[in-house]
């Protein structure tokens, strides 16, 4: 079965638009900063490192879904409780993002968060499907 390649392929993705999404907020806050740009009275600078640490942030968290993905593609195991849960607020994330973004940056944004989208979803639907027939298997031997 195709498990472990969609593991390891959603969590280069991921990695690629960590590092995309931490420049592109590192990008936003300098054109911020060089232009002196205020939103409500807010000061220049706040605004330019509170969009760093926000790439940072998201970044981090999408680095987080990969790192899962990369354990659950080596280990060839369903992910714990913890990186279940990771993995979906990932794929509800992203579906958020791929309905957002195709009104405000186009249909190739779209596809591409519904790619990411898909490639987490599989991944966890691919490895539950296989702990319950490994637990299928096991459980008669037992008796």
């Amino acid at each position: 079965m195709a498990r472990r390649p969609v593991a390891w392929v959603g969590a280069i993705i991921l990695l690629v638009e960590a590092v995309g999404i931490a420049l592109l907020n590192w990008f936003l806050g300098l054109v911020v900063d060089k232009q002196d740009m205020s939103l409500a009275g807010l000061d220049p600078r706040a605004m330019t490192v509170s969009t760093w640490i926000a790439g940072v942030l998201f970044g981090g968290y999408l680095a987080l879904c990969a790192v899962v993905l990369i354990r659950t593609a080596v280990r060839d195991r369903a992910p714990g409780t913890f990186g279940r849960l990771l993995l979906i607020s990932c794929a509800v994330v992203h579906g958020l993002l791929g309905a957002f973004s195709v009104g405000l940056v186009g249909w190739a944004a779209f596809v591409f968060m519904m790619v990411v989208l898909g490639l987490v979803v599989l991944t966890l639907v691919a490895y539950e499907k296989k702990a319950q027939q490994d637990g299928a298997v096991a459980a008669p031997q037992a008796a």
